[in-house]
C-alpha cells in the first residue's frame, strides 16, 4: 500500500522480504522500481540494513585478518629482532586459526552452531592474539632454559614443563568465562560462548604441540640474529620501584584506576541505531536519511498491532501514545481481529522507539491487543540482554575465581586478582567512554558490547596475572615471596608486556570492521588489556604481594617463607657451651 509523503515529493512502499536470498530480492526490487522513468529509488528499513551488514562483513574479513597479522608481525620483529622466530610464531597463530575456523565452519554448516559476522570477527582476533601470546611465553622460557642448558631438547622439555600449566590455566579461564554466555537469552550471545571455547582449545593445542616441535627441530637457528631483550624477559626496574615502598605503590595504582573508573557511568547502554552503526555511505543509511526528510523516522518499519476488530478505543489509545506519529488500518478480510499500523516518530531501533513500545504496551493493557513489528522485537531483545547481565556477570567472576583457586592453591590471592580485574575493567569502561565522546560525540553503546567486553576483560585481565603469579609462586616455594616477586618480574615483565601489547593491537584491529559495535568492543578491550598489562600486572599485583608477604598464600605457607631462628637472628651460644650455637628450630 503506497503512502505519499505530507510534502507530496516522495512515496513510501512497504514490502515484505524473506530472509532467504535477501540480496537478490532487494536487487530485484530496486531494478523494478528504477524501471519507472524519472524515479529515484532508495531502500531503507531492517531488510536493507541487514543486507548491507552482511555485504560489509563479507568484504572486510580479509582486511581484518591482514591488519591483525600485519600489526602482530611488526611487533614481533621489534621484539625478536630476527626473521625466523616471528615467522614461526605467526605460523603457530595461523594454524590455530585454521583449525578453529574449520571446526566452526563444520558446526555452522550442519546448523548446530550459528556463526554471524560479529562472532567471526571476535574469534579471529582472539585466536590470533592468544596463540601469539602463548608462543611468546614458551619461546621466552625456552630461551631462558637454553642459557643454562645448551641441549635444545632438554631445554625445551624444561620450558614445556614450566609453561604448559599457565598456558592451560589461561585457556581454561577464557573458555570457562565465555561458556557462561550459553545462559544468555540472545542467540548471537549464546553462539559466541562455544565458538570461543573451540578457539581456545585450538590455541592451547597448537601452542603446546606444533610450536615446541618446530622450535626443537630448528634449534639455535631460531635465534639468529640473537633475540631482543623483550623476548627473554625484561629489566627489573618495576621490581626496584616497588620493593621498598610497596604499600605506596599499590595505593597510588588504585588512585589512578579509580580516576578512570569514575568515568565508567558515562558509558550508557541505550543502544545505537543500525543506520548509525553502519558506514555512512551504505545504501540503507542513505535511504534512511532520505526517508527521514519526508516521513516520520519510523516509516520504514511501523509497529503492527493486532487488536479486536472495530475497536475504536484501541485505535484512540494508539494514536494518543507519545512517540506514535501516524496510525493506519489496512484493508483486511472478515474476522474477529484487525491489524493496525503505527508509525513511530523515531527510527525503529532507537531508544526512543523502545520507550514508545513500552508506553504502547502499557496503554493497551487489558484490551487484548498484541504489539509486534521490528521495534517491539528489538525492545524485547534489549530488555533480555540487560536482564541477562545480572546472571552472566556473577557467573563469570565465580568461574574465574574457581580456576585461580585451583591453580594457585590459596584463597586470598585469587580474591585480590579478581578484584583487581574488576577495578581495571571499570577503568577501561571509563577511559573508553571518554574516547567515544571525543571521536563519536556519543557514549551510547549496546548491552552486548558491555557484556562481551566484561567477559573478555575479566578473563584476559586475570590471564596475564596467571602468567606472573604462577612464576612468582614457583620461585617463592624455594626462595620466599619477596625473592619470588623480584625473580618473577625479572623473567616475565618483558615477555608479558609484549604479549599484552600484541593482544591489545589485535583487538584494536576490530576498528576496521564496518559495524560500530565491534569497533567499540575492540577499543574497550584494547584499553583494558593495556591497563592490565602495564599497570595492574607490573605494579599493583606485585606491590600487593610484597606488602602481604607470606600472607599472600593464605591459608597455606610456602616452604620458602618458613622463617628459621638462625636466619632471623644471630646464633646465640648455648648455656655452658660458648662455642656451640643454639639449635635451629622452625618458627611457625
Amino acid at each position: 500500500m503506497p503512502v505519499p509523503a505530507p510534502d507530496g515529493r516522495a512515496m513510501v512502499l512497504l514490502i515484505t522480504a524473506g530472509p532467504a536470498g535477501l540480496p537478490a530480492q532487494l536487487t530485484a526490487i530496486r531494478d523494478a522500481a528504477a524501471s519507472v522513468g524519472g524515479t529515484i529509488v532508495h531502500l531503507a528499513g531492517p531488510a536493507a540494513a541487514q543486507a548491507d551488514l552482511d555485504g560489509a562483513f563479507a568484504k572486510t574479513d580479509g582486511t581484518l585478518l591482514a591488519v591483525t597479522l600485519g600489526g602482530i608481525l611488526l611487533i614481533l620483529l621489534l621484539v625478536y629482532r630476527s626473521l625466523l622466530m616471528p615467522l614461526l610464531v605467526m605460523a603457530c597463530a595461523l594454524l590455530a586459526l585454521a583449525a578453529a575456523c574449520a571446526a566452526l565452519y563444520a558446526l555452522a554448516w550442519s546448523g548446530r552452531l550459528p556463526i554471524d559476522g560479529q562472532s567471526q570477527g571476535i574469534v579471529f582476533v582472539l585466536t590470533v592474539g592468544a596463540s601469539t601470546d602463548y608462543a611468546l611465553l614458551l619461546t621466552a622460557r625456552y630461551r631462558e632454559e637454553l642459557a643454562e642448558q645448551p641441549d635444545t631438547a632438554r631445554a625445551m622439555a624444561a620450558a614445556y614443563r614450566a609453561t604448559a600449566p599457565p598456558v592451560l590455566a589461561s585457556a581454561a579461564t577464557i573458555a570457562c568465562a565465555m561458556v557462561t554466555l550459553v545462559f544468555s537469552a540472545l542467540p548471537s550471545e549464546r553462539a559466541l560462548g562455544p565458538a570461543v571455547v573451540i578457539a581456545m582449545v585450538c590455541c592451547a593445542t597448537v601452542s603446546l604441540t606444533f610450536l615446541p616441535a618446530v622450535l626443537t627441530l630448528c634449534g639455535w637457528h631460531t635465534w639468529r640474529p640473537p633475540a631482543g631483550a623483550l623476548a627473554g624477559g625484561g629489566p627489573a626496574w618495576s621490581a626496584r620501584a616497588i620493593e621498598h615502598r610497596p604499600r605506596r605503590v599499590w595505593i597510588g595504582c588504585l588512585i589512578l584506576l579509580a580516576a578512570g573508573a569514575a568515568c565508567a557511568p558515562l558509558l550508557t547502554q541505550t543502544g545505537v541505531p543500525l543506520h548509525q552503526a553502519l558506514p555512512a555511505q551504505a545504501p540503507s543509511v542513505v535511504g534512511q536519511s532520505v526517508l527521514a526528510r519526508h516521513f516520520p523516522a519510523g516509516a520504514a518499519s511501523p509497529l503492527v498491532i493486532v487488536a479486536p476488530a472495530r475497536t475504536a478505543e484501541v485505535r484512540s489509545r494508539i494514536a494518543a501514545t507519545p512517540g506514535v506519529a501516524i496510525t493506519a488500518v489496512p484493508p483486511s478480510g472478515p474476522g474477529s481481529r484487525e491489524q493496525i499500523l503505527a508509525t513511530l516518530t523515531d527510527t525503529p531501533d532507537s531508544a526512543q522507539a523502545r520507550l514508545a513500545v513500552f508506553r504502547l504496551g502499557a496503554s493497551l493493557a487489558g484490551t487484548g491487543a498484541l504489539v509486534g513489528g521490528q521495534s517491539a522485537q528489538l525492545a524485547d531483545l534489549h530488555q533480555a540482554s540487560v536482564s541477562g547481565h545480572r546472571l552472566i556477570m556473577p557467573l563469570v567472576l565465580a568461574v574465574v575465581l574457581a580456576v585461580l583457586i585451583v591453580l594457585l592453591r590459596c584463597l586470598l590471592l585469587p580474591l585480590l586478582l579478581v578484584a583487581a580485574a574488576w577495578v581495571s575493567l571499570l577503568t577501561a569502561f571509563g577511559s573508553a567512554a571518554l574516547v567515544f565522546q571525543v571521536i563519536l560525540g556519543s557514549t551510547a553503546t549496546e548491552p552486548a558490547v558491555v557484556l562481551f567486553s566484561f567477559v573478555f576483560l575479566v578473563a584476559l585481565g586475570v590471564d596475564y596475572n596467571i602468567f606472573l603469579v604462577h612464576r612468582i609462586r614457583s620461585d617463592a616455594v624455594e626462595q620466599g615471596t619477596a625473592a619470588g616477586v623480584r625473580r618473577g618480574l625479572e623473567t616475565t615483565s618483558g615477555v608479558i608486556s609484549a604479549a599484552g601489547i600484541i593482544l591489545a593491537a589485535t583487538f584494536a584491529a576490530l576498528g576496521v570492521m564496518p559495524l560500530l559495535y565491534l569497533a567499540q568492543i575492540g577499543c574497550i578491550v584494547a584499553i583494558g588489556v593495556l591497563v592490565d598489562t602495564l599497570l595492574v600486572r607490573l605494579f599493583l599485583v606485585p606491590a600487593l604481594i610484597l606488602d602481604l608477604g607470606h600472607r599472600t598464600w593464605w591459608p597455606a605457607l610456602l616452604p620458602g617463607d618458613e622463617v628459621r631462628v638462625d636466619d632471623a637472628v644471630s646464633p646465640a651460644p648455648a648455656a655452658g657451651d660458648p662455642g656451640r650455637p643454639a639449635a635451629s628450630t622452625p618458627v611457625p
